[in-house]
């Protein structure tokens, strides 16, 4: 079981990253940007059916742009992509960005979840909460929980909303043994439910009658579920970041072996209610060689580690209970 005061660092904990977040209580909705403002390797991996994403092409490989200098991960479905445009202005305010003829111009991929059932539908981040974000980053300490992205994030949905638990955003962070540091953030709102991969137990599940948790996977297995959460209500985004000097299809590898992480906590995961989507920034600040095989394998545990850590850490929304909130397995 996750211990609820254990620590996994933070992702902040990589030279080079920063990290902040604009949060509306009251509409149960928010964004978090990832700032590299010297400039970062990226890459991007999609899975799940139902995806909301900005600026992914440019991390192709065969791209042109080699750097990015933000990601944004937001609420407020497709609506809060717009956030990154505050992003944008930000950093453009302080000479940041891609080198072109005319200025610069910040490079901020984004990815977005589906809050909109939870809280105020009518109040989505935007340019001014993107720009809020950026305002309120640090280097040195993360802020988890029901925050940021992770504001109206909500998991185990196989009962409906009725018998969902709360979802939040985490961070993780270890250091291999030649000083490369990997680290990781993850918005967690997922269909499925969340199992702690350490030792096999159930952390957050469908409630039903009583407020006793089901095995979500079991349950699809016996049981019809409800899509009374709505069926695209859902999508896990997140980063891994790192120290080490990549490139760009190294980057994408990286991204990639990430929702490994997320298929380790998340059961049922990459569904076609989801649109999981991960990213890699390689700020490339360690003086060591990158060993990939050792970076990938990182990246996947730290994935694993920050899905906990965002579900631990929530707190009660709207009606919807957290993990920390649970009694003898009953919420």
């Amino acid at each position: 079981m996750i211990a609820r005061g254990e620590h996994f660092g933070s992702i902040v904990d990589v030279p080079g990253v920063s990290v902040g977040h604009w949060t509306n209580t009251e509409a149960a909705t928010g964004c978090t940007v990832i700032l590299t403002t010297e400039g970062a390797v990226g890459g991007v991996a999609v899975r799940g059916g139902s995806p909301g994403t900005r600026e992914t092409d440019l991390l192709d490989p065969i791209r042109r742009v080699n750097q990015v200098h933000a990601v944004l991960l937001s609420g407020g479905s497709a609506f809060g992509l717009a956030a990154a445009s505050g992003v944008q202005q930000w950093l453009e305010e302080r000479g940041i960005g891609f080198a072109a003829p005319h200025g610069p111009v910040p490079i901020v991929p984004a990815a977005i979840l589906y809050d909109l059932g939870v809280g105020r539908s009518d109040v989505r981040p935007d340019g001014a909460a993107g720009y809020a974000a950026c305002g309120a980053s640090d280097d040195a300490r993360m802020v988890v929980g029901s925050v940021g992205a992770g504001t109206g994030a909500t998991v185990a949905k196989a009962h409906g909303m009725d018998g969902a638990m709360k979802g939040g955003i985490g961070s993780a962070c270890c250091v291999l043994p030649d000083g490369v540091s990997v680290g990781a953030t993850v918005a967690v709102n997922a269909w499925g439910g969340i199992f702690d991969h350490r030792d096999g137990s159930l952390v957050a599940g469908p409630r039903g009658k009583g407020g006793t948790m089901a095995d979500p996977v079991q349950f699809m297995l016996t049981e019809e579920p409800s899509m009374g959460s709505s069926p695209l209500a859902n999508t896990t985004i997140g980063v891994v970041a790192t120290d080490a000097k990549l490139d760009k299809m190294q980057a994408n590898f990286v991204a990639s072996a990430c929702h490994d992480g997320m298929a380790l906590t998340i059961r049922p995961c990459h569904t076609p209610s989801d649109g999981d989507t991960m990213f890699c920034v390689a700020t490339g600040e360690s003086s060591a060689d990158a060993n990939l095989m050792a970076v990938v394998a990182a990246a996947t545990h730290v994935t694993a580690l920050a899905v906990l850590d965002g579900i631990r850490s929530a707190q009660g929304l709207a009606g919807i209970p957290a993990v920390s909130e649970l009694r003898d397995g009953q919420a």
